[in-house]
């Protein structure tokens, strides 16, 4: 004889469903950052290229002196 359990439909109060909205809420915008920061990450390597491709490697030095310091 084997039992199975029985899944209960038990409704959410007010608090808890404001809680999983809260937390779903979170999540998103977890995602959302993480999307941003990748486009800022790219952005600041276009940006480089193209000081880069203009200015030579004397930019890049320039570049890499300051990124170092910070």
């Amino acid at each position: 004889m084997t039992s199975e359990p029985i899944e209960e439909e038990v409704k959410q109060t007010k608090t808890e469903r404001f809680a999983q909205w809260l937390m779903d809420r979170a999540e998103k915008k977890e995602e959302k950052e993480t999307s941003l920061e990748s486009l800022m990450k790219f952005n600041i390597f276009l940006s480089i290229t193209t000081v880069v491709g203009l200015f030579g490697s004397v930019a890049l030095d320039y570049v890499m002196m300051a990124y170092l310091w910070i």
